[in-house]
């Protein structure tokens, strides 16, 4: 079964595990969105919306919120000593989609556990000391530094002239 979604102004095929990138949308990382806009819902009998298929939507899990590339406007006007130049990057939301709904269906899959890191175990014998903060470093007292003379020749040797 695959989905037609719009998002962004743009529009997405998509099915069940794809990993995609749209424009940000509103979402904490690790939350389920729903996206709601679908042209078309397909498999054994395609259902194509008019404009969008009523009581149908695509659940997805909010992956990453990240920047994209940078794109550079440059604009330059020959021999009129005038350019510009601008550049932006586009806020992206990474989003995993999960399942395809219809008929007002609620999702059912719950975001996915993040994998923990383990940590090695330690050797029976040894016990792992309490992390202890070094003590402040004090600033070392500088000596003054000694002003360096008036250069008194390049002053005299302007007002000569």
């Amino acid at each position: 079964m695959f989905a037609v979604i719009k998002t962004g102004g743009r529009q997405y095929r998509v099915v069940p595990d794809d990993v995609l990138e749209i424009g940000k949308i509103a979402g904490d990382v690790g939350t389920i969105v729903q996206l709601g806009e679908v042209l078309v819902v397909g498999g054994d009998t395609p259902v194509l919306g008019t404009p969008t298929v009523a009581g149908a939507t695509v659940a997805a899990e909010v992956l990453d919120h990240k920047r994209g590339p940078k794109v550079i406007a440059f604009k330059k006007r020959r021999r009129k000593n005038s350019r510009r130049k601008r550049g932006y990057r586009d806020e992206i939301t990474v989003l995993r989609i999960t399942e395809i709904l219809t008929d007002n269906a609620k999702p059912s899959i719950g975001p996915r556990p993040k994998k923990e890191k383990v940590a090695a175990p330690a050797a029976e014998g040894d016990e792992a000391p309490a992390k202890k903060k070094a003590p402040a470093k004090k600033a070392a007292a500088k000596p003054a530094a000694k002003k360096a003379p008036a250069k008194k020749a390049a002053a005299k040797g302007k007002s000569e002239k």
